[in-house]
């Protein structure tokens, strides 16, 4: 029913207004006396209908549930006798029943039944008092639109108490899971923090996994909505870069989900890790995103580290890295630059290679001869170091390391990380 059909059926020319007013008192008069056992009869067949509902007292140790049955029946009635336009339902006992419901974990669907119930037992109350005050069947199918106008009111207040309480409850639940990530992602330096993670865990219904892997989200939008990863995920929002820990990440169809829900957000999730050892995968997850930064790991995704750790090994230390490349390399320095690079490039291929011109050759895509001329200076260049297992090690290193910087040109046939 329409707020507009309604208001029509409660205008001056409806039918319930053409009653004679000695009716309508003597009609609200038998109503307002017989609203306490008429709430009483409502009260007591919702228990039979709906036993669960838990019987909570108001601070005079009466039913709740009874005292807004009661008040709402009047309010009712009383705007039936006054005509005072559209009634106003009672605040404060039907928010409390929704609130009930949301803090309880139950839907609304059961409480807007009880509700419809009340509506129906209260019309064979008042069709009854009317038949007896001589009420016109027309003004009293008027009053069954006004009652189920009434209800919608009664059914506003409860949603309004439900939202309340599952805000409140999220912003509760968000709180308590900001502190178990917060002992999760915590360097443990001391002592073993299983019992407090048991505890907080317990608190949000969060099963403690054996293995976790912690990510590092790039938002797409200072705006952005947060991505729908799941209840099993723990996300943080708050901060200027998100995390999140993910429950065993290697599960099957973990990855898969994973993907699905991250789409269109980039970042890096470190590699799994024992679950009191989080704050090790945060920070892979930490560094991967630092390289994306600086446009040296590939950027618009979310990253694994564990598909990355040629790059997170060598490009992480990058101090020693150049220092061990300065003494290494220290025989190019008189190259220039350009022949010193096509130099360095000749050299990680044979080392990566071990193979002899050809295969180098093949390697970077040159002429086999070239590569012989080449290997020559890098010989004389180095003498019998270059036979050295230690110093071909170290080599090797720096010289991957500056690739994955881009200072050194790309191999044919070289799969990229």
């Amino acid at each position: 029913m329409t707020a507009a059909r309604t208001a029509a059926a409660l205008s001056t020319r409806s039918a319930w207004h053409e009653v004679p007013r000695f009716q309508v008192r003597r009609f609200a008069a038998i109503a307002m006396a017989e609203a306490p056992a008429l709430a009483e009869e409502i009260l007591c067949e919702i228990q039979r209908e709906y036993p669960h509902l838990p019987v909570v007292l108001d601070d005079s140790g009466e039913p709740m549930a009874l005292v807004g049955i009661r008040r709402a029946i009047e309010v009712f009635v009383q705007h039936l006798e006054h005509s005072e336009g559209r009634p106003t339902v009672p605040p404060g006992v039907f928010q409390d029943f929704g609130r009930g419901e949301g803090l309880n974990g139950r839907s609304l669907d059961s409480l807007q039944a009880i509700y419809r119930m009340g509506v129906r037992l209260a019309w064979r109350r008042f069709a009854d008092i009317g038949q007896r005050v001589e009420i016109p069947p027309p003004a009293m199918y008027e009053l069954v639109d006004a009652g189920y106008e009434y209800l919608d009111g009664l059914v506003d207040q409860s949603v309004r108490g439900y939202a309340e309480a599952a805000a409140r409850q999220a912003g509760e639940r968000l709180r308590l899971q900001r502190r178990l990530m917060e002992l999760l992602l915590a360097e443990h330096h001391r002592g073993d923090p299983s019992e407090a993670l048991t505890e907080r865990a317990a608190r949000i219904g969060w099963p403690l996994p054996a293995k976790v892997a912690v990510g590092v989200l790039l938002r797409p939008a200072r705006e952005a909505m947060a991505p729908a990863v799941g209840q099993g995920v723990l996300l943080d929002m708050e901060y200027e870069q998100p995390r999140m820990v993910v429950p065993e990440p290697d599960a099957a169809g973990r990855s898969e989900l994973m993907h699905r829900a991250l789409a269109g957000w980039s970042g890096a999730i470190g590699p799994p890790v024992p679950l009191t050892e989080a704050a090790k995968s945060l920070r892979w997850a930490e560094a991967a995103v630092r390289l994306m930064e600086r446009d040296l790991l590939p950027s618009g995704e979310v990253l694994y580290c564990t598909e990355h750790t040629e790059a997170l090994v060598l490009l992480q230390p990058e101090e020693l890295i150049d220092d061990l490349a300065l003494r290494c390399l220290a025989p190019l320095t008189h190259c220039g630059p350009t022949h010193g690079r096509r130099l360095a490039e000749t050299l990680l291929a044979w080392l990566e290679t071990r193979g002899g011109a050809p295969e180098v050759a093949t390697r970077l895509g040159v002429h086999p001869q070239t590569v012989r001329y080449r290997l020559r200076q890098i010989r004389e260049l180095w003498g019998d170091e270059i036979d050295d297992p230690d110093r071909r090690f170290e080599l090797e290193l720096v010289l991957r390391a500056q690739r994955l910087r881009g200072e050194l040109g790309g191999v044919r046939g070289r799969r990229g990380r």
